[in-house]
C-alpha cells in the first residue's frame, strides 16, 4: 500500500474528463490511500473506482449539500482523518463543488494539497490555436442577470477568453457572442474532450452557428474566443 503523507488533511483530485486512462499514477496513490473520498456524484465516482479496484469508502459532496457538510468534514480532519475530494470529471474547484471546503480548511490552518490533472480547459485553449500566452476563464457565462453585462464587457477583453457551456445554450451562446463580440470574432468549440466523439470546430461565431445548428449537440463543451484585435 503506497504512503501518503498524515500531515495534508485534504487532497483535491482531478479526474479524468472523459478518457479514464488519463487518471495519473499520482492520483490513484492517493485514491487508495486516504480515509474517505468525498465525490460529487458518488455513482459516477463509484464506476472510476471500481475501474481501478479502488474500495476507499465514499462520500457525497455535492453543491446542495457542501454547505452543511463542511463544519463536519473539518472536524474530522481536526481529529486526523485524510479526504480526498473528487469531482465528476476534472479538477476539483474549476466550475465544481471545493472553493468552499478548502477555504475552511485553511482557515482552520489545515493543509490542502491539489494533484496536477486532467482539466478541459488547457486542451481547448492550446488546440484553438489562438494565443495561449495570457487569457482568461471566465467559467460559465451567468444564465439570466448579469449576462448581457458580462457579454459586454468580454467584447473588450483582450485576451483569449475560455468559457464553459451546455450543448443546450450552445448556439443561443453563439448568437451572443455574434451579436457582442462581432460577427467575425474567431471562436474554437470543443466537446466530448477525449472521447470517442471528440470534435473542436474554429472558425467565426457565425460559422460556428451554422456548424452547430446543423446537428443535435451532446456532451461538455468548451468555448475559446479569440483576443480583441
Amino acid at each position: 500500500m503506497p504512503k501518503i503523507d498524515r500531515k495534508v488533511a485534504l487532497h483535491l483530485v482531478p479526474t479524468p474528463i472523459g478518457n479514464r486512462a488519463d487518471i495519473t499514477l499520482r492520483a490513484l496513490d492517493i485514491l487508495k490511500t486516504v480515509d474517505t473520498i468525498l465525490a460529487e456524484d458518488t455513482r459516477t465516482s463509484g464506476a472510476l473506482l471500481s475501474h481501478y479496484g479502488i474500495k476507499t469508502p465514499l462520500q457525497s459532496f455535492h453543491i446542495h449539500n457542501e454547505h452543511a457538510s463542511v463544519d463536519k468534514i473539518i472536524q474530522r480532519m481536526q481529529a486526523g482523518a485524510i479526504f480526498a475530494l473528487v469531482t465528476d470529471a476534472g479538477t476539483p474547484g474549476i466550475s465544481d463543488p471545493g472553493f468552499l471546503l478548502v477555504r475552511a480548511c485553511h482557515e482552520s490552518q489545515l493543509l490542502v494539497e491539489c494533484l496536477p490533472g486532467a482539466t478541459a480547459i488547457i486542451p481547448a485553449l492550446v488546440q484553438s490555436g489562438f494565443p495561449t500566452d495570457r487569457f482568461v476563464f471566465e467559467g460559465f457565462l451567468p444564465h439570466k442577470k448579469g449576462r448581457q453585462t458580462m457579454l459586454r464587457m468580454l467584447a473588450d477583453e483582450p485576451r483569449t477568453i475560455v468559457l464553459f457551456e451546455s450543448p443546450h445554450r450552445l448556439l443561443k451562446t453563439l448568437a451572443e457572442i455574434h451579436e457582442h463580440l462581432g460577427q467575425e470574432r474567431r471562436v474554437s468549440v470543443s466537446r466530448e474532450l477525449t472521447k470517442i466523439h471528440e470534435e473542436t470546430f474554429t472558425g467565426t461565431a457565425s460559422e460556428a452557428i451554422t456548424h452547430f445548428g446543423k446537428k443535435e449537440v451532446k456532451g461538455e463543451i468548451v468555448i475559446v474566443i479569440d483576443a480583441k484585435k
